[in-house]
């Protein structure tokens, strides 16, 4: 591959490189070829590539990447990404439904708007352990 490093590399350049054989990506300002990983990526090598060529840098701060994920970027950093020919290139969004599940929006007060799940298992697995519960003992008895 043998890109200078030293180098910015521009919006468009990267916009190029697009392809699952040649896949490179912009996170936080910086341009990453992640060719080699797509075959080892946990989330699936669609992810990337759906990212391929664009700035995933939301996304893969919303996919929640700890440090260890942060500390691989190093091994695949190709350069600084000139962060004013982002107004010269039609650059796209990635749908973050794609690469991320819906999450549930939260209300004011920090809770789900949607009905927890967790709470409602919690009220019905008790009835029902003690609704077989009950019917077990009569079959014994």
């Amino acid at each position: 591959m043998g890109a200078d490093k030293n180098v910015l590399k521009t919006y468009g350049e990267v916009s190029l490189h697009n392809c699952p054989d040649d896949c490179w990506i912009i996170i936080n300002a910086k341009a990453y070829n992640v060719t080699n990983f797509l075959n080892d990526h946990p989330g699936g090598d669609e992810v990337l590539l759906a990212a391929a060529g664009k700035d995933a840098s939301e996304e893969f701060e919303e996919a929640g990447h700890g440090s260890a994920a942060r500390l691989m970027l190093d091994e695949f950093y190709v350069g600084e990404i000139d962060p004013s020919t982002k107004t010269t290139v039609s650059t796209t969004t990635i749908s973050s439904t794609y690469l991320l599940p819906k999450l549930p929006k939260i209300n004011r007060q920090g809770k789900s708007s949607r009905p927890n799940i967790v709470k409602l298992l919690q009220f019905l697995v008790p009835i029902v352990i003690l609704g077989l519960g009950s019917t077990l003992l009569r079959f014994w008895y």
